[in-house]
């Protein structure tokens, strides 16, 4: 028995009223038979042209580009970026929207995460609604924040630098990326040529003048001699085990959040916006309202920010437990708390080494998971560790809120709720949330 060939509808055309925006940097609309498409570069209200970029007639939906806007919306603008647009670089999802605008948006989305997901409104998750710019984001119109202190350029076979084209491994070739910190851009990366690389990734730190860059190979590939703009340390990854390696220079960089100075290893994780660690650091702390004597847990806790700045505030009688994956992070971790001898910092998946402390209460809880969230095993074991206070870092609002779900069913209930813009030009956005016994009256 033959299989019927499925017809794809790639590069079909659909005139479309444009919906609601939906996680993941588009809009929602419908055809005049009722198909589901996803429209990127479109803006809810509008009338468009969407051409189909990924979907078969057997689809549950369709992802589409608006190639023609026929009646756009008063929140739209002419992108700035040259690179961005329909089948262009797909690092940036909303240069077509004014910076409020995409603060609404955002907004939109977190709200519709929370209802759907977790059953709550803004108001019984202690929110205003409002997604807050970072310091120094508010700009003229035409003028882009210039806040990506990290960018992971990849090299097409000819050598040239560029970043990914939406949801592809197709390389966008680009002379400036527009969202860069000057830090990164003053490298001078794309100007030459990466024969034999795969990726290149650029880091600025906005605490010091650390610059570095981190090479991939492609297999086989020999590793250049790196000459940029500005000096700069090197490293490579190994193709055999994925590690990092260094090949000259600092083998780290040098961050500063809460008057304290944080080493990141190897090209280990921290918050991309230059004011990102220290709004999350206050909001975090503002939330939990640490004090003398008490105990914590900081969860998936990275280099130790969150870990540095309760320790700060509990003292000498306190003490905080730090659980992180990364075996680099860790000894990072390690290094900068070490003059906080009541700090522990183990290495491990939270959901392996929680249980193996043995901890059966503790006062205050931070966790910042992946992007995938904790998940209801690990909430579940938190919510009966009976704190008074827990703050969750959420760099996805769809998992935040599933994972708030979780933590309701086990009596803990959202205090408050803020988000930032801390991703301009991107559907990303951060969230705190600040939670506590159902049961507290306060």
């Amino acid at each position: 028995m033959q299989n019927t060939p499925v017809s794809s509808l790639v590069g079909e055309e659909y005139e479309v009223e444009v919906g609601p925006v939906a996680h993941g940097g588009h809009c929602i609309a419908r055809t005049e038979a009722g198909r589901v498409l996803f429209v990127r570069h479109a803006l809810p209200g509008e009338r468009v042209v969407a051409r189909v970029t990924e979907g078969e007639e057997t689809s549950r939906f369709l992802r589409a580009d608006a190639i023609t806007i026929l009646d756009p919306s008063k929140d739209r603008v002419e992108a700035p970026c040259p690179f961005a647009g329909p089948g262009k670089c797909g690092g940036c999802d909303w240069q077509h929207a004014k910076p409020g605008a995409q603060r609404r948006l955002k907004g939109e989305v977190i709200a519709e995460q929370l209802l759907r997901l977790a059953g709550l409104t803004p108001e019984e998750a202690g929110w205003d609604g409002t997604v807050m710019p970072a310091e120094g984001d508010k700009l003229p119109q035409g003028e882009v924040p210039q806040w990506r202190t990290r960018v992971q350029y990849a090299i097409d076979a000819d050598g040239h630098a560029g970043l990914r084209k939406h949801r592809s491994h197709e390389v966008e070739v680009i002379d400036h990326c527009m969202i860069a910190a000057p830090g990164v851009s003053e490298l001078g990366v794309e100007k030459r040529d990466w024969e034999n690389m795969a990726s290149v990734e650029a880091i600025a730190a906005s605490g010091s003048n650390d610059r570095q860059v981190i090479l991939t190979p492609k297999p086989g590939g020999r590793l250049p001699l790196v000459e940029l703009d500005k000096p700069v340390s090197v490293l490579r990854v190994d193709e055999k085990d994925g590690g990092v390696h260094r090949v000259h220079g600092r083998a780290f960089v040098r961050e500063r959040a809460d008057d304290r100075t944080y080493r990141v290893g190897n090209g280990g994780f921290w918050q991309v916006h230059p004011k990102a660690a220290q709004t999350l650091m206050l909001a975090v702390m503002q939330g939990l309202t640490p004090r003398k004597g008490e105990t914590a847990l900081d969860l998936y806790c990275g280099v130790g920010l969150f870990a540095g700045a309760i320790a700060d505030r509990v003292g000498d009688q306190g003490a905080v437990l730090g659980i992180e994956s990364g075996k680099r992070a860790v000894e990072d971790a390690r290094h900068n708390l070490e003059a906080f001898p009541r700090v522990r910092i183990e290495q491990g998946k939270v959901e392996s080494v929680l249980p193996r402390t043995g901890i059966t209460e503790v006062d205050l809880i931070v966790l910042d998971p992946p992007r995938a969230g904790a998940g209801k095993q690990t909430v579940h074991h938190l919510a009966g560790l009976g704190a008074r206070r827990i703050a969750y870092v959420a760099c996805d609002p769809a998992a935040l809120a599933r994972d708030l779900a979780y933590f309701a069913e086990r009596g803990y209930k959202v205090r408050t709720l803020r988000a930032f813009d801390l991703f301009p030009m991107t559907h990303h956005v951060e969230c705190v949330a600040i939670l506590e016994p159902a049961a507290k009256g306060s």
